[in-house]
């Protein structure tokens, strides 16, 4: 694949260029937001360029919906050893064997109470089930912070609710629904903030418009820098 860049007004769209025997040019978006063009052998530069052009608002679009999308890792085996993050920092698991299954962070590692400490399906949920209360604690906790910012806007208080996720931080509802990503709990709380309230723009600005961003700069200035944070953020 060879690297090529199109301007497109003060936008700069970097895409991968493949030459290949097809009839059509195709362009291609992926979750990590590169663009990868698929041309017939021959086709000129000029001509690809004007079809980047003519496709450019759609581009830019996949790649700003990408960009909510949590990073995918391989998956974890919940075994001792593993390094698991809550809040942004990370902390080492240890499981062992006991009557009373539990789980405590403790002297900068995650304890794991199991009955069988081979069974990592276990360990998995008795993790999650504590990931998921400190998730309910924290993110009301930061909802009743980030409101104040957008009350102002008409926007209405939110109901809360948690789910795990594998394609978006967080989402909303018309009816006035915030669900955030269980994964959230891992990052640092400025990250969770921006999150929530970018969905909280959502409420009154339900596309990814001027207006909806005009928004979200006024009452979080930094967005972008929480965003770019975020985005960089490894969770299992």
């Amino acid at each position: 694949m060879n690297g090529y860049t199109l301007e497109y007004g003060t936008t700069t769209i970097r895409y991968e260029l493949v030459y290949g025997e097809r009839k059509t040019l195709g362009i291609d978006v992926t979750p990590e937001q590169r663009v990868v063009v698929k041309a017939p052998a021959g086709t000129p530069l000029a001509e690809i360029e004007r079809r980047l052009r003519k496709r450019a608002p759609w581009i830019l679009r996949q790649q700003r919906e990408f960009e909510g999308y949590p990073p995918t890792l391989p998956p974890r085996r919940y075994v001792s050893g593993e390094s698991h993050r809550y809040l942004g920092k990370q902390y080492r698991l240890k499981v062992v064997e006991a009557k009373k299954e539990l789980v405590k962070l403790t002297r900068g590692r995650f304890l794991v109470q199991v009955r069988d400490k081979g069974d990592s399906s276990r360990v998995k949920r008795l993790l999650e089930s504590w990931y998921r209360r400190q998730a309910q604690r924290v993110y009301q906790e930061r909802l009743e912070l980030c409101y104040p910012r957008v009350k102002r806007y008409g926007i209405p208080y939110p109901e809360l609710t948690i789910k795990r996720m594998e394609q978006r931080w967080g989402s909303c509802t018309p009816e006035g629904r915030i669900t955030l990503n269980l994964k959230l709990i891992q990052v640092p709380k400025p990250y969770i903030d921006y999150v929530i309230l970018h969905e909280l723009c959502h409420m009154k600005e339900h596309h990814h418009g001027a207006a909806f961003y005009a928004l979200l700069g006024k009452v979080l200035p930094d967005w972008g820098e929480r965003r770019e944070g975020l985005n960089l953020q490894e969770l299992s």
